[in-house]
């Protein structure tokens, strides 16, 4: 582990390469595993305020959910995360014509009809980060269905914190990002 002010993060981060290739996976990430989305607080609130705007922008099956469960719901392991479909899918994924998933959050966001662009963790991803008392550990969560997103990774010589620097730039800031790309230029010329 590399500690950058609070934050402990992963070797992984700077030495495993990632890009995402939808063309490959359709987006399972956000089709499998056994919870929704994590969610900050703030997040909550923000998906809250926001419902009305992207009706229009979510799949019936999705807004069933939402409608059922909540903007937001606590899981089994007592986390904030996004609801699912008949636990499977996000209540906000929707679908392209090739059966690639997208977020109508995003979709919504980008159209300029909210400010909020989609749960952080989803921006972070293949990141996660676990928040201690006095330090949030940072760590690449590898998984068997993001194989085909490892593999354009290693292609294309992208480390997993280049892959989601925006995402790490809208969690940590600028700064901290910055601080995190001299510490990787260090570490790869050891």
């Amino acid at each position: 582990m590399i500690q950058i002010g609070d934050k402990l993060v992963s070797e992984d981060l700077l030495e495993k390469e990632f890009v995402c290739n939808l063309s490959a996976c359709k987006g399972a990430c956000c089709v499998e595993g056994d919870s929704g989305a994590p969610l900050l607080e703030e997040e909550t609130k923000a998906l809250e305020k926001i419902q009305s705007e992207i009706k229009s922008y979510l799949r019936p099956e999705g807004l069933r959910a939402i409608e059922e469960q909540g903007a937001w719901v606590v899981d089994n392991d007592g986390d904030l995360v996004t609801p699912l479909v008949e636990n499977k899918e996000c209540a906000y994924v929707i679908f392209d014509e090739k059966g690639t998933t997208l977020c109508g959050i995003e979709k919504a966001w980008k159209d300029g009809v909210v400010d909020f662009r989609k749960p952080v963790s989803c921006h972070l991803y293949p990141i996660r980060i676990t928040e201690y008392k006095s330090f949030h550990a940072v760590n690449y969560d590898k998984w068997d269905i993001c194989s085909d997103a490892c593999a354009l990774g290693e292609e294309l010589h992208v480390p997993v914190y280049r892959f989601a620097r925006e995402g790490l730039v809208r969690r940590y800031g600028q700064k901290w990002y910055d601080e995190l790309e001299e510490v990787a230029d260090a570490w790869s010329k050891r």
